[in-house]
């Protein structure tokens, strides 16, 4: 089973997946990320102008409807667009689903005003609520139940701390997840670019596919060498820098936890 979410309805102009800001200076609880309900009840809800001034992400796409098309599943298995709300990802049986892919932005603590944790964009809705605000928070996903043996959070700073001062790696989205139950996550160190995350990830997906006697660490290895040998980018200039995917700022962002 395959749930994929993704393109958000934001009215920014296409680009690359990225992050938007600093860590904020301000320290969150442990207990607060892991509080389930009662956490997210306390914090502020996300503006929605501020959500939906950011960037349209038009690879994420054709990332999930390729690794949708890899994994024999349809399209009633994606969530796009307009159905890319954090109400509908809530409402699923996600005990039920063997691999979830989340292809959007992924912000830092305080990257929203006046919300200290890291999380994930949705489309957000004209008025927000605290089941569904377009900000997908660590302390939500920690009150989730997942039954998935592979979460693939395909946006940025996904492998990021908990927002606090200081706080370590990992500590943040990733901890969240397994907190709810996922066995292995592919997550990211920093901003990922669009075009190459969408190749990225489903090539992986696809070598686990096509030989089942390889972990997914491999197939990710894989992924990276075929994104590093790829030339398509080669000699072009993006804002002045060169857009190549040999460079580990292309290939380098994902790593896997669990397997």
């Amino acid at each position: 089973e395959f749930l994929g979410f993704g393109d958000p309805e934001l009215a920014g102009k296409a680009e690359q997946r990225s992050s938007r800001g600093a860590p904020a200076a301000r320290s969150i609880e442990a207990g607060d990320l892991f509080g389930g309900p009662s956490a997210v009840a306390s914090r502020g809800l996300a503006s929605f102008d501020e959500i939906n001034r950011m960037a349209r992400l038009p690879g994420t796409v054709g990332e999930l409807r390729a690794m949708a098309d890899a994994l024999g599943s349809g399209e009633d298995r994606l969530f796009l667009a307009g159905l890319d709300t954090e109400a509908n990802f809530k409402a699923a049986d996600l005990s039920r689903v063997d691999i979830i892919t989340l292809a959007t932005h992924g912000l830092l603590g305080g990257d929203l005003t006046g919300i200290t944790e890291p999380g994930l964009i949705f489309t957000p809705p004209k008025q927000a609520s605290a089941t569904d605000d377009g900000y997908l928070t660590a302390s939500e996903v920690s009150a989730l139940r997942l039954g998935a043996d592979w979460v693939i959070l395909s946006a940025c700073n996904t492998a990021a701390g908990d927002g606090s001062r200081g706080a370590p790696g990992l500590s943040g989205l990733a901890r969240s997840f397994f907190y709810a139950g996922a066995r292995n996550l592919l997550v990211s160190h920093w901003p990922v670019r669009d075009d190459v995350a969408a190749k990225l990830t489903v090539f992986a997906v696809r070598q686990t596919q096509a030989d089942g006697s390889i972990s997914r660490a491999e197939a990710l290895r894989r992924a990276m060498r075929a994104i590093r040998a790829d030339k398509a980018m080669d000699g072009i200039k993006v804002d002045g820098l060169d857009a190549t995917w040999a460079h580990p700022n292309a290939w380098a962002p994902f790593t896997l936890i669990g397997d």
